[in-house]
């Protein structure tokens, strides 16, 4: 039986966070909100679905751990951060520069940092698409969110 390719519900192990300043809160929990609105989420060799994903870091390596929604287990994904690492720094040092900017900046400069910080983000997705290419389909939307949350992550690692 062929189910929907989406995530229905997602978590982030605590054990792999630690405290978040407000900006960074409130983004997370936006990206949260906005994948479960709407995404395209398919495990390669897998027709089920909906989705339950806990996101989670283990020895230097993002975890996607995938069930049903029953609690079906239907496969972990591990992938290696290794590909991210120079894309999620450059990200975490235009944000820092684009928040500062809101508090201190004219319009017009808030606006060009935003700029470069939507480039980068789309850099990430793009390459966080790529890395789950053979394991996992994602649509570009998708992949924003999750890259987000990979960003949350990694932050605290």
């Amino acid at each position: 039986m062929t189910g929907q390719p989406r995530i229905a519900s997602i978590l982030i192990d605590e054990r792999s966070l630690a405290p978040a300043g407000p900006d960074a809160e409130h983004e997370r929990k936006v990206a949260i909100f906005d994948l479960l609105e709407g995404n395209h989420f398919r495990v390669v060799g897998h027709d089920g679905g909906p989705y339950h994903v806990v996101l989670s870091l283990a020895d230097n390596r993002l975890v996607f751990d995938i069930a049903e929604q029953d609690g079906a287990p239907v496969r972990k994904l591990l992938l290696s951060l290794t590909a991210l690492r120079r894309v999620i720094k450059d990200y975490f040092m235009i944000c820092d520069s684009y928040y500062d900017a809101i508090r201190n900046s004219t319009p017009s400069q808030i606006e060009a940092i935003d700029m470069g910080r939507r480039g980068l983000h789309n850099e990430g997705s793009q390459v966080l698409t790529e890395r789950l290419a053979e394991k996992a389909e994602v649509d570009f939307d998708t992949a924003r969110r999750l890259f987000t949350l990979v960003c949350a992550l990694h932050a605290r690692s």
